[in-house]
This record gives C-alpha cells, sequence and structure tokens, in this order.
C-alpha cells in the first residue's frame, strides 16, 4: 500500500515554515551540581505551576567556572526535565558550547547571546528567568535605531489579550490599554501600562536592571525585571487596583504605589 500523499498548500509546499516569537526560559547554572539544580528548579514549579510547569528551557552554562563535560551536562539537563521542565537547548557561549551542543544532538538558542555577551561576573546560585510564554503576538517588534537620542517609546493602545504578547525592543513600551489575564507585554526598556494590567509585564528583557515597571492598576499575575520576577497567587491588598511602580533594590523587586 502506498503513502498517502502530503497535505499541500496552494504553492505546492509541503509545510510552511516561519519564525516568530517563541516564549523560552532561561536556567543559568551557577553550580555544576545536578541535585541542587533539580531541587530548585522543583520547588519554583510547585510554587507557581502555571508558570513553569512543562516550560521550554534554555540552559546557560555561560556562569560555570569551566565548561562540564557531556556526562555532567547531561545530568543537569535530566535534572530540568524531573523538574518538570523541558530543555530545549543551550544557550549561545563559546565555541566550546557550541561543540558541546553538536556532540550532544542540542541548538544554541540565539536569542539569549546579548545577555551572555553583557554579563560576564559569575554569582554562587542557580537562577531562572521567568519565561515569555508567547503564541500570537499582538505587535510586531520594531527595530531600534543604532542613535540612542532618537529612540522612542513604542506605543500600543488595543487591549492585550489572554495568550497575545507586545514587545518592544530596544525600547520602552506603552500600553493605553487593558493587559488580559494570560496575556504579556515585554520591553527592553521600561514597560508603561496605562489600564489595568491582569497579566505578565516584563522590563530590562535583555538584563537592564535599571528598568522599571508602571501601571495605573495593578492586578498583575507576574511582574519581572531583568530576570527577576515576582509571581502573584494573590496581590497583597495595599496594591491591588491601585497605580504602581517596580523597580530592582538589589536583587528583589520593590513595589512602591504613585
Amino acid at each position: 500500500m502506498s503513502a498517502a500523499p502530503a497535505v499541500r498548500n496552494d504553492n505546492g509546499d509541503a509545510i510552511e515554515l516561519k519564525f516568530g516569537q517563541v516564549g523560552i526560559a532561561s536556567v543559568r547554572v551557577k553550580r555544576d551540581d545536578a541535585a541542587a539544580l533539580h531541587e530548585e528548579l522543583e520547588r519554583r514549579v510547585r510554587a507557581a505551576p502555571q508558570l513553569f510547569e512543562r516550560t521550554a528551557v534554555v540552559l546557560d552554562l555561560s556562569h560555570l567556572p569551566k565548561q562540564p563535560d557531556d556526562g555532567a551536562v547531561d545530568a543537569l539537563l535530566e535534572a530540568v526535565r524531573a523538574a518538570g521542565m523541558l530543555p530545549v537547548g543551550l544557550a549561545y557561549g563559546t565555541s566550546e558550547t557550541d561543540a558541546l551542543a553538536r556532540r550532544l544532538g542540542l541548538p544554541l538558542i540565539a536569542k539569549f547571546r546579548a545577555v551572555y555577551e553583557r554579563e560576564s561576573e559569575p554569582v554562587a546560585r542557580v537562577e531562572a528567568t521567568a519565561p515569555a510564554q508567547a503564541s500570537q503576538p499582538v505587535s510586531e517588534p520594531q527595530a531600534a535605531s543604532a542613535s540612542p537620542a532618537s529612540v522612542t517609546a513604542q506605543h500600543h493602545s488595543q487591549p492585550v489579550r489572554t495568550g497575545q504578547q507586545v514587545y518592544a525592543r530596544g525600547r520602552d513600551l506603552v500600553i493605553v490599554a487593558p493587559v488580559a489575564n494570560g496575556a504579556e507585554v515585554l520591553a527592553d526598556g521600561n514597560v508603561h501600562v496605562y489600564g489595568p494590567l491582569r497579566g505578565r509585564a516584563f522590563a530590562g528583557a535583555l538584563g537592564d536592571e535599571h528598568a522599571r515597571i508602571y501601571c495605573s492598576e495593578f492586578r498583575a499575575e507576574l511582574v519581572s525585571i531583568a530576570g527577576h520576577y515576582r509571581v502573584f497567587e494573590e496581590i497583597p491588598a495595599q496594591y491591588e487596583g491601585k497605580p504602581v511602580q517596580i523597580h530592582l533594590d538589589g536583587n528583589k523587586l520593590k513595589i512602591t504605589t504613585l
């Protein structure tokens, strides 16, 4: 019996291939310790299963004193799987990382290149960067100008609905509309939401720790600045529905009313 023909579109192609905004979490490993990695990730999954369970993960080895051997990296990948996350590749790094990824049959994820190049000081713990689980972007990223003086904020005036994402590359993002539960707004700079923020907001997406989040009605599921995040099962009463700003103080997110 012959195989059924592939379903083709009007152009005669068997598939349609596109590159888009894909939500991936970056797990930066600070110690070559698979047991510690598993324990820390499992704790985070238990604390926020709706955010981390079955999340696609990129393993970032750039902050280890030396690159582990193939067996050790396999153990780290298995620790990620055992915690309930799904490793999909390695973060961009050195030629050694490239060779390692090839041997393990994993891709290098180039979207983390800028973060790798800008951050070089080792720290002695595991960090998990909150994922941007994008599905249908509602606003295409706009390329930033080469001249910082000419960069202006990206404005968005339509409601950001559940499952949608707006990303401002290389600039601030200004939303003049509601952000629904399950929606995401991201910016390499600051995020301003002039309306209810019920979804997730990510400022300083490429590591800018001076970025801030401002909103006029705070009801967020999650906020993150430069990878430091806080998940809200319940909004503290003093902030719920209030105009607030969020910034980093050391490694902690601070929320203050406006």
